[in-house]
């Protein structure tokens, strides 16, 4: 028996990483009927014979799984923000953010497009991105999107992990990966998932091993637009709350009209971004006028 890890996903075959070594495998009959559905980025106990012919024997415990694009295990998520072109919103990245906490999965912040702002732009971006630093992200943010040492700094984070992108359209999610690893030529970004979506299109799912880490070829991850969060969960997905929370006057400060709010007093004070605190408030107030289902 050998322990490997999914990085293939076509036809109701799973290609497996083995000591470098990839064993193409089918699923047991039983997987079917104990509905349990193998994902790229699954560690897996599996038998084979040859690198051809192989069986996987069981799907070990996940620490998450995603839905778009369908992997598990993800360790990483590159969240590609553009500055301009679209225009940098902070509710859209605050949304992704909690997403991802909620997922149990680290983000890297990298803002794209910062060679089209003006310097303006580029400075107030800047104060945004120490901001989102000092809350306790990883942010890459230099002028020149794609400088050599930028792209050195992104390698040696993803390096070893289960790594999958997102941002909204036309960020520049295939662009980056292309500059990853320039032997992609990735033609992935909206047209190809468009095609994806056809109805006769096999769907493939695979890792791209990128300078050391397993990618997901197909951006995706779309859980943050609804937020399907609970109130009392909320202030635990915001890393700059969670630290100040404990000074509190009561316990379980939902940090909005209570009193004696450590958190609203680091808003006052500049300690917590006002914009990420006025997302905060906007996502309770969805969540108290979401529609209860039944």
């Amino acid at each position: 028996m050998k322990k490997g890890i999914i990085q293939q996903s076509l036809g109701g075959f799973y290609d497996v990483l083995c000591d470098g070594q990839i064993f193409r495998t089918r699923g047991r009959g039983n997987f079917r009927q104990k509905k349990i559905k193998p994902l790229v980025g699954d560690k897996v106990e599996f038998s084979a014979d040859d690198q051809q012919h192989g069986y996987l024997l069981k799907v070990l415990p996940r620490t998450n799984s995603l839905v778009r694009p369908p992997v598990a295990n993800v360790d990483l998520a590159v969240v590609v923000t553009a500055v301009v072109q679209p225009r940098f919103t902070p509710n859209l990245l605050d949304r992704q953010l909690v997403a991802l906490a909620k997922s149990k999965i680290t983000p890297v912040i990298y803002f794209s497009k910062t060679d089209l702002a003006t310097t303006e732009e580029y400075r107030q971006i800047t104060a945004v991105a120490d901001g989102y630093r000092h809350a306790g992200y990883q942010v890459l943010s230099g002028r020149k999107p794609f400088s050599t040492e930028q792209l050195a700094q992104l390698k040696a984070v993803l390096s070893g992990h289960v790594v999958t992108m997102m941002g909204q359209t036309g960020a520049g999610k295939s662009t980056l990966l292309n500059h990853l690893d320039s032997r992609l030529q990735l033609a992935t970004g909206e047209i190809s998932q468009a095609l994806k979506r056809g109805r006769h299109t096999t769907r493939k799912v695979s890792l791209l091993d990128v300078a050391g880490a397993l990618i997901a070829d197909t951006p995706g991850f779309s859980s943050y637009e609804d937020l399907s969060i609970d109130a009392e969960t909320l202030p635990q997905l915001f890393p700059e709350m969670v630290k100040v929370a404990p000074q509190c006057r009561f316990r379980g400060c939902r940090h909005l009209k209570e009193p004696g709010c450590a958190v609203k007093d680091a808003v006052a004070s500049g300690t917590i971004m006002k914009s990420r605190y006025e997302d905060y408030v906007a996502f309770q107030q969805m969540i108290a006028n979401r529609k209860p289902k039944y």
